[in-house]
């Protein structure tokens, strides 16, 4: 069932993990078509406020145009190199001034958005006459290459269009042409969060979903732990009353032995104790079964029987019937009190106290020693023995249902756990309370206080 379940579970994490993963693939592509979506937006925003640099300044144009004839007949003559022809356009006297009326129509025209931009030189080609063009200059976008604008940097900027110019002239009766290719970069501030806001009802879609698959996920893994757990308790609690059978069906077996003996036949005292000791484990065996038809230990509590009853002979009886189950384990007394009359429920307290002593006896005791005082109008009664011990970190999970020591080759002691819940269980009906003092290789000490 464990393994089971841990495959699931297995699976389940990686279906979450997969069905996670595509949600993510569908924002990210969603994220890519809002951004192609806004760039697109911007190009044809920018397209319908400006043709050409022409509209703008035509004076700035016209010096511009003048500029690249004169460069242009200038390298025809030889007077200047490829180099000084980029240098001498890049260095243009018209770069701040185009700049600023640039930025002062995108603020104009499209005051909802904060635009940087800059205009680069790609190309600059000669064609003269039937000759081979003459390449000057000719480079991928770079941001040397900034013509106007203020971006420091392509590297966030996006495409808006390209400008190609061209130009004819006539130098020393031959005709030439000119083209060349600028081209517009943009970078919009605060761009990512504008696409985001207009992702926000896809995000948190996608949130939701993720939350509602992790959601059922984990209801789904409750659930299964859930029903392991009730499967874990019942096989426990059918368990734990087969083991709480063994008991007296043993005290019976080793009873019924001693019937056997001629000496014990003989002697009316010993048969008659005997007899008794069986007629107390029948009983016994009849509410054990009661107690399974009535599920007296279902989630509503325990259902107790109360009478009063003298308290040292109640336990010299458990005592008396436990050393003829152990009769290796050296058993002492040392009651304190005479005939104190308590309201107690002599079934479940019985069971309670065997489970203590035979915990005592699972974790390696040898001598058990059981006390019996008044303390603060409470009749105490303690369990000593010289077993392993425990630690003290443990101590406080001894009550838990289902926790057991684990010490050494002790581990596989029998017993589910329920013992000592039960104990607590118990003593909690009777309105008292159970402790346990223990040092590791010492023993142990559980103390339990009745109302008197």
């Amino acid at each position: 069932m464990k393994q089971r379940i841990n495959l699931l579970i297995a699976f389940s994490v990686v279906a979450l993990i997969v069905l996670s993963a595509v949600q993510c693939y569908l924002v990210k592509t969603t994220y890519d078509y809002k951004v192609a979506q806004f760039h697109t937006e911007i190009k044809n925003e920018i397209a319908q406020i400006s043709n050409n640099y022409s509209d703008i300044d035509s004076v700035l144009v016209s010096k511009k145009e003048a500029l690249y004839r004169q460069l242009s007949e200038n390298y025809l003559q030889g007077k200047t190199s490829r180099f000084d022809v980029k240098k001498y356009i890049l260095e243009n006297e018209y770069n701040d001034v185009l700049t600023q009326k640039i930025q002062r129509k995108f603020k104009r025209d499209l005051p909802n958005l904060k635009i940087d931009f800059a205009i680069v030189l790609n190309k600059f080609v000669l064609y003269q006459n039937t000759k081979r063009a003459d390449t000057i200059f000719s480079e991928k976008p770079f941001i040397q290459n900034k013509l106007y604008g203020n971006l420091a940097s392509l590297n966030h900027a996006f495409l808006v269009r390209n400008y190609v110019g061209t130009s004819s002239g006539t130098f020393e009766n031959k005709n030439y042409k000119l083209l060349t290719e600028d081209s517009m970069y943009v970078s919009v501030i605060d761009w990512e969060m504008i696409i985001l806001r207009r992702m926000t009802f896809v995000l948190m879609l996608s949130l939701l979903s993720v939350l509602t698959l992790i959601t059922l996920f984990v209801i789904a893994i409750k659930a299964l732990i859930k029903q392991k757990k009730v499967n874990d308790i019942k096989t426990d609690f059918i368990n734990n009353i087969t083991h709480e059978l063994k008991t007296p069906l043993t005290t019976l077996g080793i009873s019924t032995k001693i019937l056997e003996r001629k000496d014990i036949r003989d002697n009316d005292e010993n048969f008659n104790a005997i007899v008794n000791t069986i007629s107390r484990q029948n009983n016994r065996l009849q509410n054990l079964i009661d107690q399974v038809m009535a599920n007296s230990l279902a989630e509503n509590g325990i259902e107790l029987q109360k009478e009063k009853i003298e308290t040292e002979d109640f336990l010299l009886t458990i005592v008396n019937d436990f050393e003829i189950t152990y009769p290796k384990i050296n058993l002492q007394t040392d009651f304190q009190t005479q005939k104190t009359i308590l309201v107690l429920d002599k079934f479940h307290l019985t069971t309670a106290f065997l489970n203590v002593l035979e915990n005592a006896v699972k974790y390696g005791s040898n001598k058990i020693t059981i006390k019996t005082r008044m303390v603060q109008n409470q009749f105490s009664i303690s369990v000593e023995d010289d077993g392993i011990g425990i630690e003290k970190n443990k101590q406080s999970l001894l009550f838990e249902k289902f926790y057991r020591v684990e010490q050494g080759n002790l581990h596989n002691t029998k017993g589910l756990g329920l013992g000592l819940y039960y104990v607590d269980q118990i003593i909690k009906a009777h309105q008292g309370s159970v402790s346990v003092v223990s040092d590791l290789g010492k023993g142990t000490q559980f103390t339990i206080l009745l109302k008197a």
